[in-house]
């Protein structure tokens, strides 16, 4: 694989695991999803990542055919049930899996001080505090377009992002979701969140 085409499947893995946890789906994603067009290496890559591409194709597999808004309908109420509540199980932030501070505690800072060293703000429109998992992916999107332009720095900030913050909580939100959802499809990008971090993680050792 060619490095274009690394940079393509990374870029292509983050934006998927942006989309199916920043807010409930929209039918767009879904109707993305459900075409026919996701592309699956051929090889290969990690266990969490293997695992969560073999449920991807299970998702679409079961909705094959299906109206793309009763999919949506249903996502909906799972994304709902697991990440939103009232009571969701799943607090999908940061500082709710670190030992080290409160929930949206002091160590909300940190991870936004992360941030203004790479000269990075978040966008507006993920409606969460800055350690919440979509955003901390956004920021991890930013660094690899970054690199693919040619920043070396950006895989030095990368490679502190993922040791400071990132592989910090990863296994126990892992853990939750499997535990709380039901839908292959956050099951799915449960897993492929464990399988890129881990291939992120080889990857940028190789180049720090």
């Amino acid at each position: 694989m060619n490095d274009d085409a690394v940079y393509d499947a990374r870029l292509e893995l983050v934006d998927f695991l942006v989309e199916a946890f920043y807010d409930v789906p929209d039918e767009a994603f879904v109707e993305r999803l459900l075409s026919g067009e996701l592309r699956f290496p051929a090889d290969e890559v990690n266990a969490s990542l293997d695992a969560g591409f073999e449920r991807l194709r299970a998702f679409v597999d079961d909705n094959a055919g299906r109206d793309p808004a009763d999919v949506r309908d249903e996502l909906e109420a799972e994304y709902t049930r697991v990440f939103v509540g009232p009571r969701p199980p799943v607090l999908a932030h940061e500082t709710n899996y670190r030992d080290d501070t409160a929930f949206i505690g002091e160590g909300l800072a940190d991870v936004e001080a992360s941030y203004g060293a790479a000269g990075w703000t978040p966008p507006e429109g993920y409606g969460e505090e800055n350690d919440f998992v979509a955003v901390e992916l956004a920021f991890l999107r930013h660094l690899v377009t970054r690199q693919r332009g040619g920043a070396e720095e950006a895989f030095g900030y990368e490679r502190v992002f993922l040791d400071e913050h990132l592989l910090r909580w990863v296994d126990p939100f892992v853990a939750d979701v499997h535990d709380h959802a039901e839908s292959d499809l956050y099951l799915a990008a449960a897993d492929v969140y464990a399988g890129f971090l881990e291939f992120e993680d080889e990857l940028v050792a190789q180049m720090v």
